[in-house]
């Protein structure tokens, strides 16, 4: 048996694991087509050199997967398989300070990558619709609506100039809300529409914009970090 087809045994665990990553690819490849009956267990044994009992498992856990299904006496047979979920975030379950706080914690992460990946493969077209969104920002002062919605169009149009759709689909799951999310903070004084408040905000736009503009990654991903931790920091103040 070739040695590069074994499964790593070294630590005596994880096989069925790693034995469920090897058929998923198989299956999710088109190597192993819907209707199409797994190789048999003594098959899967010996081309990976695993026990029968790594063997069931692994195929247990592809029926939970929902890529298998086991017919008695006849084997396991790979069924369609699902069309993707799209990425979704439900925003009506952040509800309190903290949802919103992890919220930003979670963004703080995406985005600062999104926006290095934006500096590195950004289109002259897709900078313009960046800037657009920043000047939009820039002059809806006294329009809370229209700030929300051209600060959200700026982190998506970032989004999609990482050139990775899977940036881009979150945010739009996410939508205008994120953006809204610090109104829980209206109590407190803070309202979107305040001057002082959109001078500063529009500012770390601008320094994510030119960091984008100038394809430099790294000042970029400290940009848009920056940025979303100065929007917690102002979450948290009294």
């Amino acid at each position: 048996m070739p040695p590069d087809r074994k499964l790593d045994r070294d630590t005596g665990r994880g096989l069925a694991h790693e034995l469920v990553e090897r058929l998923r690819s198989r299956i999710l490849a088109g190597e192993i087509a819907p209707g199409q009956k797994l190789p048999t267990e003594s098959s899967l044994v010996e081309e990976f050199g695993v026990s029968r009992t790594v063997v069931r498992e692994a195929i247990s856990r592809l029926q939970a997967a929902g890529l298998v299904e086991t017919f008695q006496g006849r084997g396991s047979f790979v069924l369609d398989v699902p069309a993707p979920a799209p990425f979704s975030v439900e925003t009506s379950r952040v509800r309190t300070h903290r949802d919103v706080l992890d919220m930003i914690d979670f963004r703080i992460g995406v985005e600062s990558e999104s926006a290095g990946l934006a500096a590195e493969r950004r289109t002259d077209l897709q900078l313009k619709a960046i800037e657009r969104a920043l000047v939009d920002l820039g002059s809806s002062a006294g329009h809370p609506g229209h700030a929300v919605e051209a600060d959200f169009r700026f982190h998506l149009k970032v989004a999609l100039a990482s050139g990775n759709r899977f940036y881009s689909d979150l945010l739009a799951s996410i939508g205008p809300m994120m953006i809204m999310l610090p109104r829980t903070r209206l109590a407190h004084g803070y309202t979107v529409s305040d001057a002082t408040h959109l001078t500063r905000v529009t500012l770390e736009h601008e320094n994510v914009y030119r960091a984008v503009a100038d394809q430099d990654a790294a000042a970029a991903r400290a940009a848009m970090r920056l940025h979303l931790s100065n929007s917690r920091a102002r979450l948290q103040a009294p």
